[in-house]
């Protein structure tokens, strides 16, 4: 053997030696010396029954071992105090221990530890670092009790009978404020009476946690808060939810924490209970973004209960044997700022007698939810009382369901495609708030990805009332769908407009009651494109003395029938650009009765002239073919003079007008032609041709008609409460031909008459007065032959507060009177009246000669001898007196002229 090589040998065998001999000195010193040098160099007073160390490994093995701090309240080091059973650390780092006061190990064993253990500050008092004292690889404890306490003295983390199994394991407040007060790679637990005090709000409690192959199951799950809602409420003015977390066992595997991060799979929760208590507050934005990671493979909610509470005490959010599956649930940077700021793959929810609570409450008898669709059944909505002022809903439904094409969120957007919507059975009112919507800006529509797709809506067999003003619309048997329906942004993004491309309706009965009308129909159907409504009626609610009593100013009241409306077209009512577009429009069988009494005051505001009115309609609209069939229209008028209301009859009444329009249409013609064909006052027939331009801002008309054979008693009931007059005959043939604007008409009026006399009426319209009417018809031209030349009517001028056929009237009224009726019958009137006043005159004459002579005859019967001797003396004066008395009576008056 080469000497080199002998001397290697003896060499580390001396080294072997040296060790062995140092490591055998430095096991009796620690036995002897090892308490007395750590009560005289460390913060710690430290007493075992064995130690034995390998100075090669560093490993300790220590046993019946007790410590306690010299000084517990020094803060910048960690307090220890109680026992431990047996103390072993593998590869113990000695050097720290001694010079850095750092505790760092491989592999701790720690068994029947009783320990109360206080964190030292996270940041040093003297250099202002953050200090980590206690490290360890792995750590293992058997059957501990252990208490860890802040440095203040606050109870943070215990619990009894602990077995643990940690590999890498940290423990330090410096992971406390990364929210996760351990982190760890492998695991298993065992213990009972855990304790966790993360914050001054919140404590929490376990009854007990086990772990075997992987799979950890903890019993009796509490969150619960330490101050109660008063307290919390003072002392955090600034947060705005307390929770309270109670759960009957949790189960799950492969939990996972490092640093910030938190994983675990197969959780299943059994029985949560969650209460939130809400206050007023607004809470604040915090300034730093949470630093924390959540990733559930799986997770399970069974008969989960959920209370969310109001601030006044009452339900906000209650959910019954809520069930929920989700998987691949997480929580990261990315999700945090989405508008849903939690990812998933899948999930499935339900629940029972479910409750939500703003100023209505919304109860659901079961729900049923996945990303792809979701049923609701059993629904009630009710209003609480909180605000009046807001649209409010009283409704049940039998079932609501729906079904999603794509719901997801991309660059921080949510982008929703629905595919239908189902809602059957809605039975119930809606109510319009009374309330003022104040704009409180732009709404921010930063999170949506427009447009919102909803490919269908289907309403089912639902009875539904909308009231506004106390004035409800009603729909029995209601069935809709809708197609095709964009939510899309306004220009401006001042809000979400609709977009609907195709819908229909149907009803079996139709019911809207306003204040003065109640207006009804047997069946409505309509779509984008087609309109029928069946046995329409607008009826009075109120009588006409009620209705007058009513109104301020003088209005129309309407009674209306109609079997059946009709309309073809296409008309878009739901775009930023709205139109309406008509082929035909068709009325059949319409009775209308117009009512207006005269005895309000008049009605000061302007009326346009139709051609300006629907010039005012801001959408663009066209209706090729307004038609009125085999219809009737009366018109009724009374005034505080006329005796009844006077009457106009309109019957087999047909119109055609063409081209109603808003002048709003590119490319289509403005001129209104309308054609009227119908039997005036049920006796003779009228035709009337009326046309506008809508597009003439100087709202010019044209307005014709005809009508022949009409005998003179089909105009009494209009002409007799006002100028009480009747007349009989006949009026073989009327023409009018006027032209006018705003301003008022001018045009030709001819008439021609056979037999007509006329008979006037006292005021009351009862009893005719012979005497005046043998006069007015002595005044009358019975015939008037061969159609005379036409009268022409000049300078009608038009009130502006009055109606178009105001003005109309007025130019037949100037037409009658200069052809007949006006101008005859006023003259017969003046006539009668001064031959009345002369007949008058007379008779008085008469009644005063009568009794003039009559006192003379008995004056000239009584002799001198029977008159007193005192009125003889006077005789003479007497006599002078009877002569001239006499001259004066029989003196003749002069007669005035009659005309």
């Amino acid at each position: 053997m080469k000497k080199w090589v002998k001397k290697l040998f003896f060499g580390l065998g001396i080294l072997l030696v040296i060790i062995l001999l140092a490591n055998f000195g430095l096991n009796i010193w620690l036995k002897t010396q090892l308490p007395k040098y750590i009560k005289n160099n460390t913060a710690y007073k430290v007493s075992y029954k064995k130690i034995e160390v390998d100075l090669l490994s560093g490993n300790i093995l220590a046993t019946k071992i007790s410590v306690n701090s010299k000084n517990p309240q020094n803060t910048n080091l960690i307090g220890l105090q109680g026992t431990i059973d047996t103390l072993k650390i593998s590869r113990f780092g000695i050097y720290d221990a001694l010079f850095n006061k750092q505790i760092s190990s491989s592999d701790l064993l720690l068994s029947k530890p009783n320990l109360n253990v206080i964190l030292a500050k996270p940041v040093d008092d003297k250099t202002g670092k953050k200090r980590n004292p206690v490290r360890f690889e792995n750590i293992r404890i058997n059957d501990g009790n252990i208490s860890i306490f802040r440095h203040t003295k606050q109870k943070f983390v215990s619990v009894q009978n602990l077995y643990l199994y940690v590999e890498n394991l940290q423990l330090t407040e410096e992971s406390v404020e990364d929210k996760l007060p351990v982190v760890f790679d492998r695991y298993y637990i065992k213990g009972k009476n855990f304790f966790i005090r993360p914050d001054n709000i919140y404590a929490l409690r376990i009854n007990s946690i086990k772990t075997s192959n992987g799979q950890m199951s903890i019993d009796n799950f509490q969150l619960v808060p330490v101050l109660d809602f008063d307290q919390f409420k003072k002392y955090y003015p600034k947060k705005n939810k307390l929770f309270q977390f109670n759960i009957k066992k949790i189960e799950f595997k492969d939990v996972v924490l490092k640093k910030n991060k938190v994983s675990l799979g197969n959780a299943v929760f059994y029985d949560p209970d969650l209460l939130v208590y809400t206050t007023n507050a607004t809470p604040v934005k915090p300034k730093k973004s949470l630093n924390f990671e959540l990733n559930l493979d799986n997770i399970l909610l069974k008969n989960a209960t959920v209370k969310i509470i109001k601030p006044n005490g009452n339900k906000l959010l209650y959910a019954n044997e809520l069930n929920a599956e989700i998987s691949q649930l997480k929580f990261d940077k990315e999700t945090r700022t989405e508008m849903i700021p939690v990812g998933y793959k899948d999930f499935k929810i339900s629940g029972k007698d479910v409750l939500f609570s703003n100023h209505q409450d919304f109860t659901f008898g079961s729900i049923h939810l996945t990303p792809k669709k979701g049923e609701i059944r059993s629904v009630s909505i009710t209003p609480n009382g909180t605000a009046q002022e807001k649209t409010s809903m009283d409704l049940v439904a039998d079932y609501i369901g729906f079904n999603i094409n794509k719901w997801d969120f991309v660059d921080k957007k949510m982008n929703l495609d629905v595919k239908d919507i189902l809602l059957n059975r809605i039975k119930g009112k809606i109510t319009a708030g009374t309330a003022k919507v104040k704009s409180t800006g732009k709404p921010d529509l930063n999170g949506i990805q427009f447009p919102i797709l909803i490919r269908k809506v289907v309403l089912q067999h639902s009875d539904i009332t909308y009231e506004k003003n106390n004035q409800p619309l009603s729909f029995i048997d209601l069935n809709a769908t809708i197609n095709d329906i964009q939510l899309v942004s306004k220009k401006d993004h001042s809000g979400i407009e609709t977009k609907i491309h195709r819908y229909s309706l149907s009803t079996k009965s139709f019911v809207y009651k306003t204040q003065v009308y109640n207006m009804t129909a047997d069946f409505l159907k309509l779509d984008q494109s087609n309109i029928k409504v069946t046995n329409f009626a607008m009826k009075p609610r109120v009588s006409r003395s009620q209705f007058i009593k009513m109104i301020p100013v003088e209005r129309d009241l309407y009674d209306i029938t109609a079997n059946q409306i009709t309309a073809n077209g296409n008309w878009d009512l739901f775009s930023a650009q709205k139109s309406i577009t008509a082929s035909n429009v068709t009325i059949q069988n319409a009775d209308a009765n117009i009512f207006r009494s005269k005895i309000p005051k008049d009605d000061p505001k302007e009326k346009p002239l139709y051609s300006r009115m629907l010039r005012s309609i801001k959408i663009p609209m066209v209706v090729n073919h307004l038609i009125l069939k085999d219809s009737k229209l009366e018109y009724e008028e009374d005034t505080p003079k006329s005796a009844g209301p006077g009457k106009l009859t309109f019957s087999n009444f047909n119109m055609n007008v063409a081209n109603l329009n808003s002048a709003k249409m590119k490319g289509k013609p403005t001129k209104v032609d309308i054609k009227i064909n119908c039997s005036f006052m049920n006796m003779a027939p009228l035709s009337v041709n009326w046309g506008f331009d809508v597009a003439d801002q100087g709202d010019n008309f044209t307005i014709s008609g005809r009508t022949t054979n009409l005998p003179a008693t089909g105009i009494n009931p209009f002409i007799r409460p006002y100028l009480h007059v009747t007349a009989t005959g006949t009026i073989q043939e009327m023409l009018f031909n006027f032209r006018g604007n705003p301003k008022g008409l001018n045009g030709k009026f001819n008439l021609k008459h056979k037999d007509l006399k006329v008979a006037i009426l006292d005021k009351e319209n009862k009893e005719k007065k012979g005497f005046l009417t043998a006069i007015a018809n002595l005044l009358v031209k019975t015939d008037s032959g061969k159609l005379p030349e036409d009268v022409d009517v000049e300078d009608v001028e038009r009130d502006p507060t009055k109606s178009f056929f105001n003005l109309f009237w007025k130019g037949i009224e100037q037409g009658l009177k200069k052809t007949l009726i006006g101008i005859n019958i006023d003259k017969a009137k003046k006539t009668a009246d001064k031959t009345v006043s002369t007949v008058k005159n007379v008779k008085q004459d008469v009644k005063e000669m009568k009794e003039s002579a009559k006192e003379i005859g008995q004056a000239m019967k009584k002799t001198p001898e029977e008159k007193d001797p005192q009125k003889s003396q006077q005789k003479g004066k007497s006599d002078k007196e009877k002569k001239g008395f006499l001259k004066g009576i029989f003196r003749k008056k002069e007669k005035p002229e009659t005309e």
